[in-house]
């Protein structure tokens, strides 16, 4: 069976061609697939060959516990075949994140061969999620002595720039499974991709991949990156409080603003923690990397009473209401700070932070490509202090 391309697919799921129930179905996120095959098809139609091979196997399977593990399956080959592609010289993380969601769409909008459930069909679609954001493919080798873990951010502000790249992406994607030699000993990175996606946050997902890192000590560091300002900033204080006023790739808006900040939520209450938290990794020696941009120790924070300025300790910060950490009000700042309070809970001595890349408009494959390699500088001059 040939399945149509994600153009026509999409584009029939706007139009009305197929079923109401099933165009309900598909979120925001998914909706914008016509949008970004008008706007750049080569690079939403990359890895097609994937999605029609998931579409053969879906509709002809009748056993639900094979279904899963296919569509896993599938998911994490796509993963796998980005990762590829970007090391290989490719560097470009939309297409992987174009085709998750066509995978997604089409799970939503075919069937298999029995009925399916909601719940079933919600746990294909998890599946597929956690293997193609490399969750399920953290795989470090015997001879690695220096375990790093590195996450990175899908595309966002897709409403303003359907075409946009996220430089954090491409890190992840380039250093996934990168091996390198430190003070004679081996250093690998394994890295995983974050959703843009407020609901993912509050439902835990960040805690959920590194509690049992944490608990069993089983990394070495941990840097969480994202697109961010003009230079690269390391967020000496994040902040628990969200304030930016604006959406996430579901077009969520979470009503917080400068004026009124809110906690996120965790485990089906408020997230509870400090005002402020700092980060533990190895400055100095990142900041020794030399490259285009400067790499600043970033100390800006605001708060309630006194709005934005320069932290000098944490200490002075105990008493506030934090409206932004140093890596702002938005989800950049928020993964820095569950990573780090997380750590807190687990009296873990991991050295935990956040870089945040300079920012680039849509795409840009020779800044994109500048700014790995600084990220790489960095991480393996931060390395040699382990």
């Amino acid at each position: 069976m040939r399945t149509p391309s994600m153009a026509l697919m999409a584009t029939t799921l706007l139009i009305g061609l197929s079923s109401t129930s099933a165009y309900a179905k598909v979120d925001v996120e998914e909706a914008r697939l016509p949008a970004a095959t008008a706007a750049m098809p080569e690079v939403v139609n990359r890895y097609q060959a994937f999605v029609t091979n998931l579409s053969e196997k879906y509709v002809q399977h009748s056993d639900e516990l094979k279904i899963t593990q296919m569509v896993a399956h599938q998911g994490l080959r796509l993963w796998q075949q980005a990762v590829r592609d970007v090391q290989s010289g490719h560097l470009d993380d939309r297409s992987l994140y174009w085709n998750r969601l066509a995978m997604r769409d089409l799970l939503k909008t075919q069937d298999p061969d029995f009925k399916m459930a909601t719940w079933q069909r919600d746990i294909l679609i998890k599946a597929v999620e956690k293997s193609s954001r490399g969750l399920s493919d953290i795989q470090f080798k015997d001879d690695a002595e220096i375990k790093i873990l590195l996450t990175g951010f899908d595309p966002f502000f897709l409403d303003r720039h359907i075409d946009q790249s996220n430089p954090s992406g491409l890190v992840a994607l380039a250093l996934d499974g990168y091996r390198f030699s430190v003070n004679g000993k081996q250093a690998q990175i394994e890295t995983v991709m974050i959703p843009v996606r407020f609901a993912d946050f509050d439902e835990g997902l960040i805690e959920s991949i590194l509690t049992p890192i944490y608990r069993d000590n089983s990394v070495d560091m941990i840097f969480t990156v994202s697109m961010g300002r003009d230079e690269f900033d390391i967020e000496r204080f994040p902040g628990l409080n969200r304030s930016a006023a604006a959406p996430d790739n579901l077009n969520v808006l979470t009503g917080a603003d400068k004026q009124a900040p809110m906690a996120p939520l965790f485990n089906g209450g408020t997230l509870n923690g400090p005002e402020f938290v700092e980060f533990s990794l190895p400055i100095a020696a990142m900041q020794t990397v030399t490259g285009p941009w400067k790499v600043n120790d970033n100390h800006t924070v605001s708060t309630l009473t006194k709005g934005q300025f320069q932290a000098k300790s944490l200490a002075e910060l105990q008493s506030a209401t934090s409206v932004e950490g140093s890596g702002g009000g938005y989800l950049s700042n928020e993964i820095s700070y569950r990573a780090i309070l997380l750590q807190k809970q687990f009296k873990s001595v991991i050295p935990v932070g956040h870089i945040h890349t300079p920012r680039i408009a849509a795409y840009d494959v020779k800044i994109e490509h500048d700014i790995v390699e600084q990220v790489t500088a960095m991480v393996e001059a931060a390395a040699t202090t382990l």
